[in-house]
């Protein structure tokens, strides 16, 4: 088992990561550069994550899966061992224990720099107008994303851990930061059909969006979905936490649970955890003693070092440095300003205009004010080793960290590591920076107000030696404490990976609550109010009745159907069965009388009096139909697979087949059925093959809903509408702000118009209940004769019906009567 050891002034103690390492990132520990001999070297990446990470991975005999920084034309070409002498934490990494992702160039191009750093890096920094949207990057950043996945489940493999292994020895897979959102989708599915048992992690570097922001990308459903893929999601700060546990309420309709940061996905409790990333303290101590002096003269040095990112408000740091110089002239020739830019993302034409105009108006602000013995500005754009960055830090009496909006910032921390001068400087940080909610003694500065951060510029200038000492011990102190090795332990024992005799039991205790009556009064309460009916559309299998090998085998619950059968007998609740099977099935299923049913997706609707409608078909559906299902038989129903028929609908059943099977079996069944002309419905592990008319479970629920309550029943109803598969989406969608709706689902990757989300057919059932109680509670209507549809009404819906059914060319046959739901209806003209 790989082992950490921590040291502190007080204590050493040694913490056991249970099991072995997987660490995906989109780099991999370091970079390779190929030599003009031919030969590819490699050369260690600097940074907390490597620093912290590669020491787990290497110590217990773990994998990093990564690209390699450059694209290899041989895909067999190895990685290069390390060099001989080579003492960064990435030494021990072997070359068999890196797995290198390597991707076509172009499509590289187009999710790094156009999806990766065009979309999710400006809108994730809350800087919506300078991010793009192009679906041919969204592609190809699901296409390396599968890559990845792929990538790390060969590496999973390699570790040779079977089903069997014990829980605490189970492989951590660590996904990192904003450029694998999706990974962890394809991993845990690939995972769980080849029985490889994994624990997931995710953590991201960047910020993650409020509510307002995120819901403007296109594709975020999908992104949250990949998230929650993984057993737990970290994130530097609580706001984030929040805001990600928000945006999975309310995009993803998810169940969650604020005071514990917990998310429902997929009948799983995804932990949402705050671990703000440190640095190697100690490092940066050492490196900070051993720098030269790097400043010359008396000046007060007041220091930025940043990359060249419009996110990091170098602008405004400039413009803010130039007030103070106008506010406070005692200040000139007694301060200067040195602005280290690294360069970032050269070949991008918005980062290279913020270099020139980064530099007009370092120009200018130095034309202004510069004297012979004195510039206020001295500019360095390029790379600084450690070294001199460490004496840089050292030397400088104000850190100046200001970001727009960051997710850490790094460089806070590190300035307050080199502090070791006696008095020490003054850092300042902005609040829109991770470091900002965690760095409480810096003083905080909006980036945004210009003449607000000259003058807290000016307070750090001039304050007191005993507060900067007192101040700064104070951050010292927490960050020598919090470093890098306890992130890494932080995270490890968030995951359950943390191996310690005395916590081991407890880790991974925690679970969402289960679903209760109370969850459903905020939402529905306000929604269905005291005075409105209600229409409760429910779907059958999977939603009243857990799924089932066989249609036969899934049986609504006692209880559920006790439950309906007492809404059924309330005044002011009206009950349909929207289900795909056929009617007279579903109905003998449910049992329960005085209620509407709807089979095969609504094509046939039972109203409660008796009377039946049925979609028209066109005539040679029929022998279509006959001869469909016989080669369905013949040809694909074998290995467990088997066909239902339904009348005007025909299910192919696949659950029962082998994994391996299921593919090949699905793809021919579904050529079978487009060859016949019919449509393909996707349903739980199976297809159905409809008959090519425009009508789905949404429009069936529109005309279950106008026939019951009139043209204008959008106006005198609530609705709610609960269903668990794709077919239930025509529903969800057509009733989209008119109703209430609420996807059943245990599926981790799922797509839904639903606004909320339940885990299971019990949670179905709690909700029941509560609409039981808060009916209960209510006294019934009065009736009102014009709340349901008068006969002439009724005629005016069946010509409707019979015109929509001529225009799509398929009218054969009219109903001769319309049911009633509700016996309070007026019938004197049927």
């Amino acid at each position: 088992m790989p082992e950490i050891v921590f040291y502190d002034e007080y204590l050493c103690y040694v913490v056991t990561c249970s099991g072995s390492m997987i660490v995906v990132s989109n780099r991999l520990p370091f970079v390779l550069k190929r030599l003009e001999d031919g030969r590819l070297t490699r050369k260690a990446s600097a940074g907390g994550l490597v620093t912290a990470v590669a020491p787990v991975v290497i110590n217990g005999n773990g994998l990093w899966v990564g690209w390699p920084g450059i694209h290899l034309d041989d895909p067999n070409e190895p990685i290069p061992e390390s060099e001989p002498g080579d003492i960064t934490p990435t030494a021990g990494l072997k070359s068999d224990k890196v797995v290198a992702v390597r991707v076509d160039p172009n499509i590289f191009d187009s999710y790094y720099n156009g999806c990766c750093n065009g979309t999710f890096w400006p809108l994730f920094h809350s800087m919506p107008d300078r991010a793009t949207f192009k679906s041919e990057e969204w592609k190809d950043y699901v296409t390396v994303n599968k890559q990845f996945a792929e990538c790390t489940i060969q590496a999973l493999k390699t570790l040779k851990k079977g089903k069997d292994t014990p829980q605490h020895e189970i492989p951590l897979i660590w996904v990192h930061d904003y450029q694998l959102m999706l990974a962890a989708n394809w991993i845990r599915q690939t995972a769980e059909e080849e029985e490889m048992p994994c624990k997931l992690g995710f953590f991201l570097h960047i910020p993650f969006p409020p509510w307002d922001i995120f819901r403007l990308l296109p594709w975020g459903d999908e992104i949250l979905q990949g998230m929650l893929n993984c057993d737990m999601v970290g994130f530097h700060i609580t706001d984030y936490c929040l805001n990600f546990v928000d945006c999975c309420q309310r995009y993803l309709g998810c169940r969650v649970d604020r005071k514990n940061l917990l998310v429902e996905q997929g009948g799983r409790s995804v932990r949402v955890r705050p671990l703000p990333i440190g640095i190697p303290f100690e490092r940066f101590v050492e490196l900070a003693e051993n720098a030269p002096k790097v400043f010359t003269g008396e000046h007060k040095i007041v220091l930025g070092v940043d990359r060249l990112d419009y996110t990091k408000g170098l602008v405004h740091r400039l413009l803010a440095f130039e007030m103070l110089l106008e506010k406070h002239p005692e200040h000139r020739g007694q301060v200067s300003m040195m602005q280290v830019a690294v360069p970032s993302r050269t070949d991008v034409k918005e980062y290279q205009e913020l270099k020139e105009n980064l530099e007009q108006l370092i120009g200018r602000i130095n034309g202004k004010f510069t004297t012979p013995n004195w510039s206020p500005i001295r500019y360095i754009y390029g790379q600084v080793s450690q070294d001199e960055l460490a004496g840089f830090y050292r030397d400088a009496f104000v850190g100046l960290v200001t970001p727009l909006r960051d997710g850490m910032n790094l460089v806070a921390k590190e300035f307050v590591a080199c502090q070791i001068n006696s008095p020490p400087g003054v850092l300042i940080v902005s609040p829109f920076a991770g470091a900002g909610e965690t760095m409480h003694e810096a003083l905080v500065c909006n980036p945004y107000e210009i003449a607000g951060a000259a003058e807290v510029i000016h307070r750090a200038l001039t304050m007191p030696e005993d507060e900067r000492i007192l101040r700064m011990n104070y951050l010292r102190r927490r960050e020598k404490v919090n470093d890098v090795n306890f992130w890494t332990k932080s995270f490890l024992s968030a995951m359950g990976s943390l191996f310690t005799p005395e916590d081991h039991d407890d880790v991974g205790s925690i679970m969402m609550p289960a679903v209760t009556i109370d969850d459903f009064d905020e939402y529905l309460s306000k929604y269905i109010g005291d005075t409105h009916k209600l229409a409760l559309l429910l779907d059958y299998d999977g939603t009243l009745a857990p799924i089932a090998p066989h249609p036969d085998l899934a049986v609504i619950p006692i209880e559920t159907k006790n439950v309906l059968q007492r809404l059924s007998n309330i005044p002011d609740v009206y009950i349909a069965i929207v289900s795909g099977r056929n009617v007279n099935n579903v109905k003998e299923m449910v049992g329960i009388e005085g209620i509407t049913y709807a089979g095969n997706h609504g094509l046939e609707i039972l109203h409660s009096d008796g009377t039946k409608f049925v979609h028209p078909m066109p005539k040679e559906c029929q022998e279509k139909v006959v001869s469909l299902l016989s080669k369905l038989q013949e040809r694909v129903c074998r290995d467990g697979a088997w066909v239902e028929n339904k009348g005007a609908l025909l299910t192919f059943h696949f659950r029962e087949v082998p994994v391996h099977l299921r593919d090949d079996l699905e793809k021919q069944a579904r050529q079978l059925v487009e060859e016949a002309g019919f449509k393909v419905g996707k349903a739980h592990c199976a297809i159905e093959a409809k008959p090519p008319v425009e009508w789905n479970k949404g429009r069936a629920s529109i005309y279950i809903l106008r026939t019951a309550f009139g043209v204008d029943w959008s106006e005198r109803i609530r609705i709610i509408y609960v269903g668990d598969d794709v077919t239930d989406e025509d529903a969800m969608i057509a009733l989209k702000g008119m109703a209430a709706t609420f996807r059943v689902t245990t599926s981790n990757i799922i797509k839904t118009a639903a606004e909320r989300r339940l885990p299971s057919t019990d949670s179905v059932l709690i909700m029941l209940k509560w609409i039981e109680r808060h009916f209960s509670k209510r006294t019934p209507n009065i009736i009102d004769p014009t709340s349901y549809r008068r006969g002439s009404l009724a005629k005016a819906i069946t010509k409707s019906v019979q015109m929509e059914c001529e225009m799509s060319n398929l009218a054969q046959a009219i109903p001769q009567k319309k049911a009633f739901p509700n016996n309070d209806h007026d019938s004197d003209d049927e």
